[in-house]
């Protein structure tokens, strides 16, 4: 059955979110370690730690960002990206189904 969305441009899409975490993905990380290390502080009250606790688990929540993507990648149907390349192959078309 055709789908009535382009496959390929949310492929491609998805390719740039991709692109953008993994840039991202460093600085998150530094991030994450300087919460760590803030725990480190002497004397500090629990309400602080948990504080911190919080930053460390959201920040670490990039995961759950690139399984995301991962999850939309995996919904676009079987074959639909490479189908409709094979169609638009020398130029688009409007279907008349």
């Amino acid at each position: 059955m055709a789908i009535k969305w382009s496959a390929v441009k949310v492929s491609e899409a998805l390719d740039k979110v991709e692109q953008q975490v993994a840039l991202a993905e460093p600085f998150f990380n530094k991030a994450k370690a300087k919460a760590v290390e803030a725990k480190n502080i002497a004397n500090l009250p629990e309400y602080m730690l948990q504080r911190l606790n919080r930053i460390i688990d959201r920040v670490g929540r990039i995961d759950n960002v690139k399984g995301a993507i991962e999850s939309a990648r995996s919904t676009i149907p079987d074959g639909a990206i490479e189908e409709e390349q094979k169609s638009t192959k020398h130029g688009r078309t409007q279907s008349l189904i």
